[in-house]
């Protein structure tokens, strides 16, 4: 399963004790997911694709809970979960009408149902159970609502400031996308709508991703200082044959004379190793400068 998978699972086996948090998810579910649509025979009904079954039974409990549900049934050919509502019962139709602002053309949650923090954590859940997605965050970090329109986003938007979590909007194809890139965000987004367990998966996806980085970077570096070592250990090597062949030790100061022999004794030794083997010892700032000077002589042979 993916890890978007896995959130919504987990997202689903929540309970919401509170009325008016079921009231604010079913909401967010019936925007995003169905609509109050009504059949051939004029009976009202909210459908849900059948494609996306945890949101079927996700509005099955909350229906039941609710007690808004007069029965259901699932069309294989329509691949659709119907839940129909007395056409009788006009109490139940206008309940789940204000869920939704009456208003023509404006599809949103009624801002009352979303009006305490409680509820709009309710609302977040149930807009990521329907049309809410992750990546895999080995690969990145990116979430995201896939909006109908413009004022769906702009809610949405909204609601997530609320826990100053700053979320954009693109436009793709006939959709608004709300999407998160930043990992800090996506989490406070998990704590919020209670997704802990996904959470905490997140949290130590992210910390071996950072040690694997760390490592990386580590390696990298020392793979780099190495190569640097072992070009300018080769270059002095050539430097001082190139002296030994056309100048000759014996006119080297004794000093430099003794560096020059070390380091042909010694080709991969580190500039505080030939530091050591000199008498007396010499630190490695010294090493480097009479390696260098034993350069600018091999340099000045050359040209001359």
């Amino acid at each position: 399963m993916s890890f978007s998978g896995e959130v919504k699972e987990e997202l689903v086996k929540l309970e919401n004790d509170a009325r008016h948090c079921q009231i604010a998810e079913l909401a967010a579910i019936l925007v995003y997911s169905g609509a109050l649509r009504a059949d051939d025979q004029g009976i009202r009904c909210i459908e849900i694709p059948s494609d996306t079954p945890l949101v079927a039974s996700r509005c099955l409990m909350l229906f039941e809970k609710l007690q808004l549900m007069s029965n259901t049934a699932l069309s294989d050919a329509q691949r659709q979960c119907r839940l129909f509502l007395d056409k009788n019962d006009i109490s139940v139709i206008k309940k789940v009408q204000q869920v939704i602002k009456d208003k023509e053309g404006d599809n949103l949650v009624n801002p009352l149902v979303i009006k305490s923090l409680c509820c709009k954590r309710a609302f977040l859940r149930g807009a990521f159970l329907s049309i809410g997605s992750m990546s895999n965050p080995e690969k990145g970090y990116h979430l995201e609502y896939v909006c109908s329109d413009i004022q769906q986003a702009k809610q949405l938007v909204g609601t997530l400031l609320f826990y100053d979590i700053h979320a954009k909007v693109v436009a793709r194809k006939k959709y608004q996308v709300v999407y998160l890139k930043e990992s800090e965000e996506i989490v406070e987004l998990l704590n919020v709508m209670g997704a802990h367990i996904s959470l905490m998966n997140l949290e130590n996806l992210r910390i071996l991703k950072d040690m694997r980085n760390a490592i990386n970077r580590k390696v990298n570096c020392e793979a780099a200082n190495i190569t640097k070592t072992v070009n300018a250990a080769s270059k002095q090597i050539d430097d001082i044959q190139y002296i030994k062949e056309h100048y000759g030790f014996d006119n080297l100061a004794d000093h430099l004379r003794q560096m020059a022999e070390l380091r042909l004794e010694y080709p991969d030794a580190t500039l505080k190793e030939l530091g050591e083997y000199l008498t007396p010892k010499v630190g490695k700032s010294g090493v480097n400068h009479r390696l260098r000077k034993l350069s600018e002589l091999a340099g000045k042979i050359r040209n001359s």
